[in-house]
């Protein structure tokens, strides 16, 4: 198959840019998959862990935490903490603006995986009409000259068509796959910090909110 794609310069031409998408989109893949295990296990704990030592009083200790352990939720928990002698609209502008620079962390290159998703089966579609024109200029060329079409003479559109077409499909529904579940980790990543920062706010603000995160 590597010959007979070496061979075409149309198909190589075709399949380059699908080939191409299909390694941005492992790469995004495996960057995002470890990004989020990474900081998945320790999100619950930590967070915990501060909004205890808040109840305490123990400000400074909380904030070292934060500084020891630095990921999203800890950083615009330390903004708030950093605003802690502050009126409440201080604390919760500290903690919105930090979360200002800490969310689209979450979302990095997933927008550049969504595009892989939707573009590589245009690509593959694209394959398959360049591939179509092909085999009815073809028949076109063939009839004019011996005015019968052999079955070989349309093979090589017909591959480049179908070729093109399962690349496309192949490397767009794994990506979408995997757009998806980020997404819906960024979505349950994001819940985790609100609600931590929402406790946090309410505790240094005076008031009695308790819900566990």
């Amino acid at each position: 198959m590597e010959e007979l794609i070496l061979g075409n310069k149309q198909l190589l031409w075709l399949i380059s840019p699908i080939v191409l998408c299909s390694i941005f989109s492992v790469a995004i893949m495996l960057e995002r998959f470890f990004f989020y295990l990474t900081i998945s296990g320790k999100k619950t704990v930590v967070l915990s862990e501060i909004i205890e030592l808040t109840k305490k009083n123990k400000i400074t200790e909380a904030i070292e935490l934060c500084q020891k352990k630095p990921f999203y939720g800890t950083n615009i928990l330390k903004a708030g903490l950093s605003q802690n002698r502050k009126p409440k609209k201080a604390i919760e502008e500290a903690m919105e603006n930090a979360s200002l620079y800490e969310v689209p962390k979450l979302e990095k290159n997933l927008n550049f995986l969504g595009t892989i998703a939707h573009i590589t089966p245009l690509l593959g579609l694209l394959g398959t009409v360049i591939g179509m024109v092909n085999c009815f200029y073809t028949i076109e060329q063939v009839t004019q000259t011996a005015g019968m079409v052999n079955p070989t003479d349309l093979a090589g559109g017909i591959w480049t068509a179908l070729l093109t077409t399962a690349a496309g499909l192949s490397v767009a529904i794994p990506s979408y796959i995997m757009y998806n579940y980020f997404i819906h980790k960024v979505r349950l990543l994001t819940l985790v910090a609100e609600r931590a920062s929402t406790e946090l706010l309410e505790i240094l603000s005076g008031g009695s909110y308790s819900n566990e995160i």
